[in-house]
């Protein structure tokens, strides 16, 4: 599934992911209004919101993009008809040709680990019968359980073609509380990102693994060491635009043969319209809004990289 996304990166020349993160207040008024209308002021009435402003955000971007990455807690908010607009998603966004990054965040052992790896990258048997539920590229994993958690997920990786995307350095502000922490004089998520370069060499597939890691575009210097010690990982980079993270910052996430990383933008995207930068757009058209928004990240991203 790596060579795939290297694929669409060539193909398209953007080296980064939209976060299909959808909240209510993200969505037009023109949107939800009709949504309501339909299906009242509901758990499926905020789910089919979400739905067709996925779809008119999908449909502005698609071309210009290799992956897209639902954040799938923004769904489960709103009960089974969420996870319903989740799938919907996922399975659209494949029709479009695009690599779907499932933001999962999973993490347990043993038969839950299984079930969550059967459940997002594999495929469970009814009866005589065999079904991929949610079936999307690569999810996010959370590998603090150790190799009890992830092996599940190798598994299914190695089974299906599928990837995983292992937390290791996040953009959040508290993230040192723990990743930090030094052991032996050395931080915590470095010890991580060994052990984490160590299952990258199960699951390769040619020159990188199925195996990348989360590191966050708020820690640079961090991310500089974090490559050198997983140099076979694609390396997916949150943090950007809204939390901070400048395209500068993240020439050391990718490799000398100019791949390695993948930069994710969310609200920065999904909600341009509502950007001052944006704004002439409205909320009307705030598709648009999210395709010139694609466009600028695209060539800060590649200015930055010297790739213009």
């Amino acid at each position: 599934m790596i060579q795939k996304l290297m694929e669409k990166i060539q193909q398209t020349g953007a080296p980064i992911v939209v976060g299909l993160d959808p909240m209510l207040g993200y969505i037009p008024g023109h949107i939800t209004s009709k949504a309501f209308e339909e299906k009242g002021e509901t758990l499926e009435g905020a789910a089919e919101a979400v739905w067709q402003y996925n779809k008119e955000i999908v449909d502005a971007v698609w071309d210009l993009i290799p992956a897209v990455k639902p954040q799938i807690a923004m769904y489960e908010q709103f009960g089974l008809p969420g996870l319903a607009a989740f799938k919907k998603t996922v399975d659209y966004c494949k029709e479009k040709g695009l690599v779907v990054i499932g933001d999962v965040k999973r993490g347990d052992i043993g038969s839950t680990s299984l079930a969550y790896a059967a459940g997002h990258l594999g495929k469970v048997a009814v009866g005589s019968k065999t079904y991929y539920p949610f079936n999307e590229d690569f999810v996010t994993v959370n590998p603090y359980f150790g190799i009890d958690g992830v092996k599940p997920f190798l598994d299914v990786c190695r089974e299906e073609n599928k990837g995983i995307f292992l937390l290791v350095k996040t953009s959040n502000p508290s993230s040192g509380e723990f990743q930090d922490q030094l052991i032996e004089g050395r931080p915590l998520y470095e010890l991580v990102g060994e052990k984490v370069a160590e299952w990258a060499d199960t699951c390769m597939e040619g020159q990188y693994s199925n195996v990348g890691a989360v590191v966050g575009a708020t820690y640079p210097e961090m991310g500089k060491i974090l490559r050198k010690i997983m140099p076979k990982c694609f390396i997916l980079v949150p943090g950007y635009g809204a939390q901070g993270g400048k395209a500068e910052d993240l020439v050391h996430y990718f490799n000398e043969d100019g791949m390695g990383a993948i930069v994710n933008s969310s609200r920065g995207i999904i909600a341009a319209y509502k950007q001052e930068k944006y704004q002439k757009f409205g909320p009307e058209n705030f598709a648009q809004a999210s395709r010139a928004a694609v466009e600028d990240m695209i060539a800060d991203i590649n200015g930055a990289l010297g790739r213009r």
